[in-house]
């Protein structure tokens, strides 16, 4: 168990506050609302309330903002932890059961994920958690005037690169890719899903304690990303500025500037397309190619809600979230995948949900995002852990610095923040 990281005065006051407004709505009235902490904003928290609208008793639903981590622990060194929270890393679920912080959950026969998802959240042979959203993380978003052919492998993604690359260097064309590299998130969901396509065996290793994160595997993904990220004219104005565009800005560089052609984006990409879109022309995907036709390895996300200890009504309303009609308002606007198997694929109202759906329940390899299952701050957050030493791999790699020695650097970095979090060697 880790100890626990600084929290951050301006948290420490969100919490506070939040804390204080709970227990005024506890108070009125002489009925207590069940409070969930989410990471969620704008759309999705507005979704989330119309779901909860539709429980028997009265729900409040508080915003933790990008680190509900912090969050969570500011309200548990004030003795106000929420009742529920939805929780965007397994990690943390196994985390907070450990150190006691959760009461055990125990779904209704209606709840069924797969088993690569399952056992993520399970400690002791203890359920502390249960899937309520996933992300197919996946898939690459382009226009269909702008890619009529989509490369189906790797290969054919590298010479599609140099070629769209060739073109923009020559007639100013759009770049072949875009790239939200602010985002650390965005370039592990590259590697993440390179690595469970060369070494599916290995994936799930590095999540463990004693990872070799130096290992075979590790550099042969990183160099086969470095083979892609250091082709001239890749990225809409170069690396430098790729590391300074964050991942909602890379969507626009797509499907409404076109000055891309291609984005390596989850579902949840629809969110940002909507108010972007420009013309009638609608962006398709493509499942992120491997190194054989038809696709890699499918790399899922998601969102796990918990019950924290001693919590009146918290584990009535997680096991209630479990339930496949539960989430039927969000399937109804859109914008949503579920997790749940028992979800009828009739449920979703559009031909992309469908087909997502569909794939997540399909054989064959499903990985779920190994920087979300990583140990403490190695887990990433804007400036440290993976997503920190991934943005100076890329900066090397585009910056022109040798494949060999940014591996070199990248890989010792990767062991030593292993180490670091007691998960590696």
């Amino acid at each position: 168990m880790r100890p626990a990281a600084r929290v951050s005065r301006r948290t420490l006051l969100r919490a506070a506050a939040a804390g204080t407004t709970a227990l005024a709505a506890g108070c009125s009235g002489g009925t207590r609302s069940v409070q969930v902490a989410v990471v969620w904003s704008t759309s999705e928290l507005d979704r989330f309330r119309e779901v909860v609208a539709g429980y028997p008793a009265q729900v409040q639903v508080i915003s933790a903002g990008n680190d509900i981590d912090a969050f969570l622990r500011a309200r548990h060194l004030a003795g106000t932890s929420p009742d529920v929270a939805i929780l965007p890393r397994p990690g943390l679920v196994t985390e907070y059961a450990q150190r006691g912080w959760l009461s055990p959950v125990h779904p209704s026969t209606d709840y069924a994920v797969r088993v690569e998802l399952s056992d993520l959240l399970m400690t002791d042979s203890e359920r502390y958690g249960v899937w309520v959203k996933a992300a197919h993380k996946s898939l690459v978003w382009h226009l269909p005037s702008m890619l009529p052919a989509p490369p189906t492998t790797w290969d054919e993604l590298l010479d599609r690169t140099r070629e769209l690359a060739t073109r923009a260097r020559r007639d100013g064309g759009p770049a072949p890719l875009a790239i939200g590299a602010a985002d650390g998130w965005v370039l592990t969901d590259w590697f993440e899903n390179v690595l469970a396509d060369m070494a599916p065996g290995s994936y799930y290793a590095l999540a463990q304690q004693g990872a070799d994160w130096q290992d075979k595997p590790v550099r042969d993904a990183l160099d086969r990303l470095a083979g892609l990220w250091s082709i001239g004219g890749a990225f809409v104005g170069g690396g430098r500025r790729a590391l300074l565009t964050q991942y909602e800005e890379s969507v626009i560089q797509v499907v409404h500037t076109r000055r891309a052609v291609m984005l390596l984006g989850a579902d949840f990409t629809a969110d940002v397309v909507r108010p972007f879109r420009r013309g009638p022309e609608s962006p398709v995907t493509f499942r992120f190619p491997g190194a054989q036709p038809g696709g890699g390895p499918l790399i899922v996300g998601g969102d796990a809600a918990v019950a924290f200890a001693d919590a009146r009504g918290g584990v009535e309303l997680v096991e209630w979230l479990a339930r496949a009609d539960s989430f039927q308002p969000w399937l109804r606007e859109g914008g949503y995948l579920s997790p749940n198997t028992n979800v009828s694929i009739a449920s979703y109202t559009d031909g992309v949900g469908k087909q997502l759906a569909t794939e997540m329940r399909a054989p064959g390899t499903l990985r779920f995002d190994l920087s979300d299952q990583l140990r403490g701050a190695f887990t990433g957050s804007d400036g440290v852990g993976i997503w920190r030493i991934m943005q100076g791999f890329f900066a090397d790699v585009t910056d022109g610095v040798r494949a060999s020695e940014a591996i070199r650097r990248a890989t010792g970095l990767l062991a030593a923040a292993a180490r670091s979090a007691g998960g590696g060697r």
